[in-house]
Formats: structure tokens, C-alpha cells, sequence
């Protein structure tokens, strides 16, 4: 018996070793003989992105940890297998395990811009006012009263509001006013934060920056009509008065010039002219009185490929130093899509606010695509991003629902509070697409810890509650916007097809 076994031990010896002999202790236990790549050679535009596939041979059950590296990251990078094309040249990518490699020439061409588009403006809202026509939305607080030729301003210390929200970064407002000799008129937001003046007495206009922001218009007399324009375009705030009559202009604009964090985070000094959004008001500063015959509200785009909407991320002009804005992820999917988009935002607003405001805009602009991120402040529930959503498949565009970025609170993983897991959760469950631009701005790519270096420092120390003493990494700088921006290229290709 024992020879028996002996004898077959010896048998089976050879066939023992050979299965053991391929093993080298690596994620699947098998010897990789090689990787093969899914394509042979990239030809990619500067910010293209690419994700490409290693495949081992033999292949195996088990997940490798594969190496990839450059051999230039000034022309491309790469991460996990995705390539990010960074400027013109040549590169060859590398994926390596243990004794395996292959690799994969990568040619880098010059972005070249895309065709600007020309674009119509779209009225939002235009009424002629008076006492034939008193829209319930001009709201008066007892500065003014309805006469046959319009609305008569003819009271100081308040303001009448046009009760209808407005947040896009690209849009007008005019007005079409009589006033006394001795008027100065007002013109600004809800907020307060944006104020502009006609000074009929005074002959100049002004936005009330600090210093102010002021231009002279000798044309400006008693009992003329004029038309008042203020066009908002992103950082960018321009108030224009018309002489009816002769067609005579004065225009003044202000920039708005961010200081990027706050506080001892701050790295400009800054210009604040304040981001115009919300409601529309007007009134007097002083004087006998102004009367006010029509009201139009513009979008200075008539369609869109792409509009993007959301809170304080998706309106970062009010933070961005001016010299950085370039580099904001709205403006680099502007000019990606060749002006062929807008962005509408509000500084902590939340999913209700976009409730308030996208009925107010989106049925007015034809937009293949919005893209929605929204939810640092909280407030998101799955019934009102579903209404959300409806809202904007019923003006006829395709809605995207993005991932929040990640900010040092770490609320976009806070599902309680509206964040990333409902977003996904709603996002599976309506059948939509998204960006996941939490990974895009975290430490490890999991959309777990922020990466601080995409993010401004904002130390609130001294400010009002309840922001007193908060020092956070919360808004996007132009790390975190090219990030985000190459996240969305990733997870977005046919936005720019």
C-alpha cells in the first residue's frame, strides 16, 4: 500500500509543479505574460480627456493594480487610465504590472476656438404698465401710483419690485422712464448689493461702487423719456441711458473683481459691484417724481447647447479675482462650446431657489441641455429634484444632475442633508446623467476628503452670523474649476458633439 502511494505521488509530481509554477504572488496568482491596451495611439485636443483599458494576458479573474505613468505630463496625463491632454506635443503613455508593460503614443493638438454663434435676445418678461395695465407682480410698497400714462413713482425711502426672480449671467433689464428736473432715480437689486442712479440734476449716471462708478450725461433734462438699460453680464454690470428723442447714449460699466477666499484667505484686494441677481426694483433717491411706462427683461441668448445652473459654484463671478474667472468651470465650458451657453446661479441659493427662478427663465431660452448642481446649502429632497427635473423636460431640454464638488464640511456625502448619495439615488432612478464632480475634487478621487489646493480659503472671522469664526475650503479656485471642467468632458461627451 505504502509503495502505492509512492508510486503515485511520483505520477502526479510533474503535474503538481506545473500548476504551481505560473504563480508569482500578484492580484490574480498568475504569471501576466502581458497588457494589452484597447487603442494603439491617441490624437487628442488640448482639454480633451480619455479613459483607456488595459486588459492582462492571459486574462484574469481579479482586478490588477496596474502603474500608468507619462512620459511628459507638460503634454498629457494620466490618472487610473484617464488621459488628459494638456498642450500641444507628444507623450507616450505607460501601464505597467510587475514585468508587463505596453504603451500608447499620444499626439496633442492646438484647441482651436470654436465658431462663436451669433445670438438673438429672448424677452422674459415685457409689460407696458398704467392704469389700463397693473401686473400683480409690480409690487409698489406705497411708493408709487398707477396713472394712464404708467407707473408714477413719487416717493422716497423705498423701493417697487418686479416680484419675479432672475439669476441668469447673461440678461437685461430696461425701463422706459419720465423724469422730473430735480429726480434721482434708483435702480437695483432686491439685495441692495447692485445700485445704479440717474442724476437728472446732478447730469451724470451711476453704478454705486465704492469709489463710485460715474459718467456724464449733459443730455439729461426734465420731462424727456429715456430708456434705462442694465445688462448683467457675468462679472460685468453695464448701465446705459437713452435720450428717446435724439438717440443720444451715456453708458458706465463696473467689473466686478473677487477676492477670492475671505478673510486672511483672501488673495485680492477686490472691487465688489455686486452680482444683480434676484428681483428688480426700482425707486426714487430724491426728487419730485419718475414715471415708469415698461418693463423688459431679456436674455441676451436666444438658445443655448448647454445651461448651467446651481448655486454660488455655478455663479462664481461674485469670488473669482477677475484675472482667474477664465479658469472658472462655467466660463471654460463657454468657450469649450463657442459661447453656445449660459450659467445661472445664486450665491446660497438652494434647490427652491432654482424652483423660483428657472420658471422666470428656461421656457424663454432654448437649451439642449441643463445641467443642475445644486446642494451645498442643503434643502434637496427627491421630491423636489424630480420637479426639478420635470420642470426642465417639459421646456423641451435634457436634464443633467450633476455631483456636488467636495468642500471641507464634507456636506456633498451627507445624504440626510441632500447630498451625493440622493443625487445618485434620484440620478439611477429617473435615468439621467451626471458629473461626478466630488471625485473630481477629492484627495483620492473617491469624492470622500476634499483636495484643498482646488478649493479657496475662506476665514470668516468677524463676519455676522452664522458664519462667525468658519474657516472652510468650500468654493472652487482654477484648480478645482479645470477639474471640474475635465470631469464634465469625461462624463459628458455629448455635450460637445
Amino acid at each position: 500500500m505504502r509503495r502505492l502511494q509512492h508510486l503515485l505521488t511520483i505520477l502526479l509530481l510533474p503535474l503538481l509543479l506545473s500548476c504551481g509554477c505560473g504563480k508569482q504572488g500578484g492580484a490574480s496568482g498568475y504569471r501576466i505574460e502581458g497588457l494589452v491596451l484597447n487603442k494603439t495611439s491617441l490624437e487628442m485636443v488640448e482639454g480633451d480627456v480619455v479613459e483607456l483599458k488595459a486588459y492582462p494576458k492571459p486574462s484574469v479573474a481579479n482586478a490588477l493594480t496596474l502603474s500608468w505613468s507619462s512620459s511628459d505630463p507638460a503634454v498629457a496625463t494620466v490618472a487610473g487610465g484617464v488621459v488628459t491632454a494638456v498642450a500641444v506635443g507628444q507623450a507616450m503613455i505607460s501601464v505597467a504590472y510587475q514585468t508587463a508593460k505596453a504603451e500608447i503614443p499620444v499626439t496633442v493638438t492646438a484647441k482651436q476656438p470654436a465658431p462663436v454663434a451669433e445670438f438673438a435676445r429672448s424677452v422674459m418678461y415685457d409689460q407696458k404698465i398704467g392704469s389700463l395695465n397693473k401686473p400683480a407682480e409690480v409690487e409698489l410698497n406705497g411708493m408709487a401710483a398707477w396713472q394712464e400714462g404708467g407707473l408714477l413713482v413719487n416717493k422716497t425711502g423705498g423701493i417697487v419690485k418686479l416680484n419675479r426672480f432672475y439669476a441668469l449671467a447673461e440678461r437685461a433689464v430696461r425701463y422706459r422712464i419720465v423724469p422730473t428736473g430735480d429726480a434721482v432715480c434708483l435702480f437695483r437689486s432686491s439685495e441692495g448689493d447692485f445700485q445704479a442712479r440717474v442724476d437728472v440734476p446732478g447730469k451724470k449716471i451711476s453704478i454705486m461702487t465704492t469709489p463710485v462708478t460715474t459718467a456724464e450725461a449733459a443730455f439729461l433734462a426734465a420731462d424727456k423719456e429715456y430708456e434705462v438699460e442694465i445688462q448683467h453680464i457675468y462679472q460685468k454690470q453695464i448701465l446705459r441711458v437713452t435720450d428717446v428723442a435724439s438717440g443720444t447714449v451715456a453708458e458706465v460699466v463696473a467689473v466686478n473683481d473677487g477676492e477670492g477666499g475671505c478673510g486672511q484667505g483672501k488673495i485680492n484686494n477686490g472691487f465688489y459691484v455686486g452680482p444683480g441677481w434676484d428681483h428688480y426694483c426700482f425707486g426714487l433717491v430724491s426728487g419730485t417724481s419718475m414715471l415708469v411706462s415698461r418693463i423688459t427683461v431679456e436674455s441676451l441668448k436666444d438658445k443655448v447647447r448647454l445651461l448651467i445652473i446651481g448655486d454660488s459654484i455655478t455663479q462664481p463671478e461674485a469670488y473669482y479675482p477677475t484675472a482667474d474667472f477664465p479658469q472658472a468651470y462655467t466660463q471654460l465650458l463657454i468657450e469649450r462650446l463657442g459661447g453656445r451657453a449660459m450659467s445661472s446661479g445664486r450665491g446660497g441659493g438652494t434647490i427652491n431657489t432654482l424652483l423660483e427662478y428657472v420658471p422666470h427663465e428656461l421656457p424663454y431660452i432654448q437649451a439642449d441641455y441643463v445641467m443642475v448642481t445644486i446642494g451645498a446649502n442643503g434643502g434637496n429632497t427627491e421630491a423636489n429634484l424630480t420637479q426639478l427635473v420635470k420642470m426642465i423636460q417639459d421646456c423641451g431640454s435634457i436634464p443633467i444632475l450633476n455631483n456636488m464638488p467636495c468642500n471641507e464640511s464634507g456636506t456633498q456625502n451627507n445624504a440626510e442633508f441632500g447630498g451625493n448619495p440622493l443625487i445618485r439615488q434620484v440620478r439611477a432612478k429617473l435615468g439621467l446623467k451626471g458629473a461626478e464632480l466630488d471625485k473630481a475634487t477629492s484627495l483620492a478621487g473617491d469624492g470622500m476628503a476634499v483636495d484643498k489646493s482646488m478649493m479657496y480659503w475662506e476665514d470668516y472671522t468677524g463676519y455676522p452670523a452664522p458664519m462667525t469664526g468658519w474657516q472652510i475650503y468650500h468654493h472652487p479656485n482654477p484648480n478645482g474649476g479645470q477639474a471640474m471642467f475635465r470631469q464634465i468632458v469625461k462624463d459628458l461627451p455629448e455635450i460637445f458633439e
